[in-house]
């Protein structure tokens, strides 16, 4: 059994860390953290039963793996300390995500003080980084919006089929994305029947996009990048446009996202029959809820041939396949065992 602790489980994240890990079957759940001991159910309803006593970060003691979900800048500064008492780390945060030190100190306003790890880190998209992930001992989990954005663009990227330094990604998430604390524009008088754009240019997760594509080409990539708040509670669409560089067909791109995802279960490309009598089409498109509480990404797409443009929708649970699901499947890589175990669900519908 692998022996797992989680820091910062009262919050979404940690939460649904908890949540998956308390059924996968090669895990002992050893402890959770919370700076307020208490039952996990006190902030996490969906646990009531489960027998589960948040301690608080003090009492931690030696574990295979940390699952963290900590405020950005907190992981770094223990990361050593749980490498030497043997543990693996995978960060839900954002502590290891930026290979370049200086780019991520000015993106997070504050001084990284483990350059390296930062280098050590491999970043958490086992879609691309397979064969490190089995190998690292930290773990840098994405961002939730880049990886609905990595995963959507990849394919497009690496092809060359786009002018990839003119990439648009709408970001619209769940108010999960924002965490548990409150805030003015996710309060439900506020959020319900509103759409909220916020930090629209200089997105953090902009640059994760960046760096992991960057690495699929040659050419210099420029995503251009703008998220906003819609009144669902968890997942996200990336609605990602290109600029072709050659006239493409719908299922010429389709063939090559396929191409390229072949063998991942969790990535699904999309693609549900038109409906001839249709007066507005969407059953070709993939839609939000249904990856819900799932390590699914689906992958929809189309092209609009006339004026040039490819539009490709990629949806995910932020806090799933965008966060500690994720982070699970990484797990499962780290200790050898086969990425579905423990995460091999689909989602609930209705949602």
């Amino acid at each position: 059994m692998i022996r797992v602790g989680i820091l910062g489980a009262s919050g979404y994240m940690g939460g649904e860390a908890l949540r998956v890990l308390l059924r996968h079957p090669e895990v002992e759940l050893v402890w959770a953290t919370s700076r307020t001991e208490q039952d996990a159910e006190m902030v996490h309803r969906n646990l009531y039963g489960a027998g589960v006593r948040l301690i608080h970060p003090d009492k931690i003691t030696p574990v295979d793996v940390v699952f963290a979900s900590l405020p950005t800048g907190n992981i770094m500064t223990m990361t050593q300390d749980l490498l030497a008492d043997g543990a693996k780390v995978i960060d839900l945060g954002s502590d290891f995500r930026l290979k370049d030190v200086d780019q991520w100190n000015s993106v997070y306003g504050k001084t990284h003080v483990d350059p390296s790890l930062v280098a050590e880190a491999v970043y958490g998209i086992p879609e691309l980084h397979r064969a490190k992930l089995q190998e690292t001992r930290v773990v840098a989990n994405p961002g939730c919006f880049s990886s609905a954005a990595i995963f959507g663009l990849a394919p497009l990227v690496q092809g060359g089929f786009a002018d990839n330094g003119k990439l648009v990604v709408d970001g619209l998430s769940g108010t999960a994305g924002a965490g548990a604390e409150t805030d003015t524009s996710i309060h439900h008088p506020e959020i319900g029947n509103n759409i909220v754009p916020y930090n629209v240019v200089g997105h953090r997760h902009t640059f994760e996009m960046e760096q992991e594509l960057g690495f699929l080409t040659d050419d210099d990539v420029r995503i251009h990048f703008t998220s906003h708040y819609v009144p669902i509670t968890r997942g996200i669409l990336a609605v990602c446009h290109g600029f072709l560089n050659e006239p493409v067909t719908r299922e010429e791109l389709l063939d090559a996202y396929r191409e390229f995802y072949d063998g991942e279960y969790f990535i699904k490309v999309y693609d549900m029959p038109r409906d001839p009598g249709a007066p507005w089409q969407h059953r070709p498109y993939p839609w939000v809820n249904a990856v819900s509480g799932t390590n699914f990404c689906h992958i929809g797409l189309d092209v609009d041939e006339e004026r040039g443009r490819v539009v490709v929708f990629s949806v995910l649970d932020s806090v799933g396949k965008g966060g500690a699901l994720a982070g699970v499947q990484n797990m499962n890589l780290l200790f050898g065992l086969e990425e579905r175990i423990g995460l091999d669900f689909f989602g609930l519908h209705p949602y």
